[in-house]
């Protein structure tokens, strides 16, 4: 672990991951990079470069990915891998996270989060604010829990999957990767296949909105 730390991505999700870093008393330096040049900082932090300057910090700093979309948050951070970048997870102090938990690299948990014993959170997954995942849930690598969403106990996400704001997931359900579960959804059986679910209970866009 470095005392200095990069983010890419100076959005407003990065103000976010900036705040954590900073009530966590981990790092004497933040700083930001952007492929946007017109920014010059993020919540009162330099903008030094685009990500392509990534390799000049990498030695001696920690470099944390905050980019909402998870595909390319993947890409970049499996090639930040690659450089032998070191790659922090970020926990809020207000988050309730159980000793019985293991959250990989890249992975960044906010404020009022609960994750209960026996669950597992992948690297590069963003779990947000006040959501909660109860016990022996299964959340695969760069997954995005949104604001509020409660999942049940012993719930599986698969990779790259987004579940929107506000949503249920009951218990002893598997969600398959690359799916998206629309905001206040209520998924209350196994989604088998990668689509985009909405409503109570949730159903595949492609025959929620059908003529009749």
């Amino acid at each position: 672990m470095n005392e200095r730390l990069v983010i890419i991505g100076a959005s407003g999700h990065g103000k976010v991951v900036a705040d954590i870093a900073v009530k966590m008393n981990r790092y004497n330096k933040i700083m930001f990079l952007d492929d946007d040049i017109s920014i010059k900082e993020c919540l009162g932090f330099p903008v030094i470069g685009t990500s392509e300057d990534v390799e000049h910090y990498i030695r001696d700093c920690d470099v944390f990915v905050a980019i909402g979309n998870a595909k390319i948050r993947q890409k970049i951070q499996e090639s930040l891998y690659c450089k032998g970048a070191v790659i922090p997870t970020l926990v809020h102090p207000g988050a309730i996270v159980s000793n019985e938990v293991s959250i990989g690299e890249g992975t960044i948990v906010m404020a009022g989060v609960i994750i209960n014993p026996g669950t597992h959170i992948g690297k590069g997954c963003i779990l947000n604010t006040a959501s909660s995942i109860d016990h022996d849930c299964m959340i695969d690598d760069y997954v995005h829990i949104s604001v509020g969403v409660h999942l049940a106990g012993t719930v599986e996400i698969g990779e790259r999957t987004w579940v929107g704001i506000g949503a249920v997931i009951s218990n002893n359900l598997k969600v398959v990767s690359g799916c998206v579960i629309g905001a206040g959804t209520v998924v209350i059986r196994d989604i088998l296949k990668s689509c985009t679910v909405v409503g109570n209970p949730a159903k595949d866009i492609k025959f929620s909105f059908q003529k009749t």
